[in-house]
């Protein structure tokens, strides 16, 4: 029976098999790699997304077959290292992702030979440190070390010294911390008994914010903003009482233990306040991701993460449900003009739509240019010695869309993906996340 080029059919994915003990064996991995790479050398569609694929097929035409089995497999490593599991292969690319027989799941391949790499005890101390998101973030937030961390990441000497110590690039873009974190800015002033406001389709009308390590620590005003607009469309908002990282870092890393320990904390809170009538929502597309997909594919028969997959939100999101079912308010009070907005790969792949777009298309006089490309960032991956330029290589069609735009605003909902646009624009710019975009129309 001859095999089937390509799929019509939606894409599926099978639970990730990191309990079984074949799932960490270094031959029965290299045997998968070898498999999948003949796959997507016959294929190529995947040239153009990062950098792993043109490492891949580089070195199979610099090869003396110009095949596979040319190729040393030490660059299966590299191919592993340029992965920073943005899932858009597996959504937009792949014409052999299940239910297709050939069964090709790129990123979650990757993921397993990163969980290998880690489990040999092969982590590098740097990697170790820019994942550990919580720890980093309350000690660069303590009052006198934010300030001393903030200014040494602003001068040309001080960055050559974190180049040293952590290998960090000097021309990456580092996010400011802040010791009034969004937790103690907002400490003790928000209602954990509010009424819920008007249920909308899925929505049930009051959201406990989740702020994530990223919303909480370096950009606290995204929370704020967050809470301006939800509760100008009188949807009351709490914080969840405590939260750890959802654990992406740590997935990007392999360290799935990690994973394992941030899910047992995080996940019996939400549980709770969804059972309580609060639905749940990011401002960060990655930490949604991470509940919604990551984490029941980890943890397929836990009824938890399932009930939290189903509450969880991105803000626009939500707003879009609100607003198709009449409960989101458009007493808009200002234009926005023209924006040029990038679509982050991790909110793609929830395969939402441009609910981002939608929403802010709803402010009179204002038209949204939407960017389809990665920005290369990936939370860590853009600021490493040795994957910066590549990654300022990867956010060029995006820049460049910015420049030919002569858009008023630019933005993200990816915070850190509107700061590696910035850094690729060095013209004074900054990014405005759509929340504060939305908050500025609305005038509040």
């Amino acid at each position: 029976m001859p095999v089937r080029e390509g799929n019509l059919e939606a894409p599926t994915r099978h639970p990730l098999d990191w309990k079984n003990p074949d799932f960490y064996d270094q031959v029965s991995l290299t045997n998968e790699l070898e498999r999948v790479f003949h796959i997507c050398h016959g294929c190529r569609r995947c040239f153009n997304l990062c950098n792993a694929f043109p490492t891949l097929f580089d070195a199979i035409d610099a090869s003396s077959t110009m095949e596979l089995d040319g190729v040393d497999k030490r660059v299966y490593q590299e191919v592993v290292n340029h992965c920073y599991l943005c899932d858009m292969c597996y959504m937009t690319k792949c014409p052999y992702v299940p239910p297709h027989e050939w069964n090709v799941d790129f990123p979650h391949l990757m993921l397993r030979a990163k969980a290998v790499r880690h489990s040999q005890g092969k982590t590098r101390t740097r990697d170790r440190i820019l994942s550990a998101t919580d720890m980093v973030g309350t000690l660069a937030g303590i009052p006198v070390v934010s300030a001393v961390v903030n200014a040494v990441n602003k001068t040309r000497a001080g960055r050559r010294v974190v180049e040293e110590l952590f290998e960090v690039h000097p021309d990456a873009h580092l996010p400011e911390y802040h010791s009034r974190t969004l937790r103690r800015r907002l400490k003790g002033s928000r209602n954990e008994n509010a009424a819920a406001g008007a249920q909308a389709g899925p929505t049930r009308g009051r959201v406990a914010l989740f702020t994530t390590c990223y919303g909480n620590y370096n950009e606290p005003e995204l929370g704020e903003d967050l809470i301006a607009v939800f509760e100008h469309n009188d949807i009351p908002v709490r914080l969840v009482d405590t939260e750890r990282c959802c654990g992406m870092p740590k997935l990007e890393l392999g360290d799935l233990e990690a994973v394992a320990k941030a899910k047992a904390f995080n996940i019996p809170r939400l549980a709770a306040l969804v059972d309580k009538g609060w639905d749940i929502v990011a401002p960060v597309p990655s930490c949604v991701l991470m509940f919604k997909q990551e984490l029941p594919l980890m943890f397929p028969d836990d009824a938890d993460v399932a009930k939290v997959r189903d509450a969880i939100y991105d803000p626009f999101e939500y707003l879009a449900l609100r607003h198709r079912h009449e409960k989101l308010k458009t007493d808009f009070k200002n234009s926005l003009g023209k924006i040029s907005y990038h679509v982050a790969c991790h909110l793609r792949v929830q395969n939402i739509g441009m609910k981002t777009r939608d929403v802010l298309q709803l402010v009179p006089d204002t038209k949204v240019e939407a960017i389809e490309r990665c920005s290369g960032h990936d939370g860590t991956y853009a600021v490493k010695k040795e994957f910066h330029e590549v990654s300022m290589k990867i956010c060029k069609p995006v820049t460049s869309r910015v420049l030919k735009s002569g858009a008023d605003h630019y933005c993200s909902d990816c915070p850190m993906a509107g700061h590696q646009i910035e850094n690729g624009l060095d013209d004074g710019r900054q990014p405005e996340h759509p929340l504060k975009l939305l908050r500025m129309a609305y005038g509040i």
